[in-house]
């Protein structure tokens, strides 16, 4: 049986490994193929295709981007959501302009929460932030991560419960895609539109019922059901979803290198395998 990881993020955002290096991990650990879907920039896509195209395409990097978008769960209750866009032209003006908008925003909000933090004492600034990372989509993944290395917190799990947690005094919204404008988005590129990880979003079921009858009338068509995070019969209720919406299935570990250090490339906490046949329902 050949493996494959549809959901694999570079330090072109939140990831620690290189586009070039993704390729060398993912040879190494035998894939014949993975997809590069980084937040909200497809910065290192052309970079992935090129090493593997050096070293004789030996794996197949599949061009992708994973959007966050904000879904009205509720009238008084909103939830960011990820929607994974595969097969994508990632040289699209319209898609890479987006993107660029996209980074200015949350640039203005890193500023924001930089300043709140550091006026509250905690060992950080914007500038210190973007000069350590400011090649990449700055996440709050490096807000944790510049903290723990100055010592303002313990670790980067207590960062996101405490500090960097939404309900934080310190946390600054952001302005989101919508679902629809991000499938919009992803279609108008080439692509193929994905709900990823449905099971991360705290929804009950009856929500996560309504949230992919909204999105199946938008045009997704596939849902990640094989995941790094699932437990016990997550699988097979995702694969039961995915057949009332008559949606395809996808799987990937959402490897983010030592941001997620339990994490591996294609087996995702020890157990993922992603089937090589699933790459048909991303023929465009």
């Amino acid at each position: 049986m050949r493996y494959i990881d549809l959901h694999v993020h570079s330090n072109c955002s939140d990831g620690t490994l290189t586009p070039e290096e993704l390729v060398l991990r993912g040879i190494k650990n035998d894939l014949v193929a993975f997809a590069l879907t980084d937040h909200d920039t497809v910065a290192g896509v052309a970079r992935a295709i090129k090493k593997a195209e050096e070293l004789d395409n030996h794996i197949q990097v599949i061009p992708g981007v994973e959007l966050s978008c904000q879904y009205k769960v509720s009238p008084d209750r909103n939830a960011e959501i990820h929607i994974l866009g595969y097969q994508i032209d990632y040289e699209n003006e319209t898609l890479v302009s987006t993107l660029e908008k996209i980074a200015k925003e949350r640039d203005n909000r890193n500023k924001k929460m930089c300043k709140k933090l550091h006026d509250a004492g905690y060992p950080i600034s914007y500038e210190e932030l973007t000069e350590k990372y400011g090649n990449m989509v700055i996440t709050r993944a490096h807000f944790a991560k510049l903290l723990l290395e100055n010592g303002g917190v313990p670790s980067m799990d207590y960062a996101f419960r405490t500090c960097l947690a939404v309900d934080s005094p310190y946390f600054v919204n952001r302005e989101y895609l919508t679902p629809k404008d991000a499938v919009d988005l992803i279609q108008n590129s080439g692509g193929i539109p994905v709900l990823a990880h449905p099971l991360l979003y705290k929804m009950s079921v009856s929500e996560i019922r309504r949230m992919l009858e909204t999105l199946k009338n938008y045009g997704i068509r596939g849902i990640e059901a094989l995941y790094s995070r699932n437990h016990g019969t997550d699988e097979a209720f995702v694969r039961k979803l995915a057949g009332e919406y008559k949606l395809f299935i996808t799987g990937g570990s959402d490897f983010h290198g030592a941001n997620k250090p339990d994490i591996e490339m294609g087996v995702g906490t020890g157990h993922l395998r992603v089937p090589v046949m699933l790459l048909e329902n991303l023929r465009r």
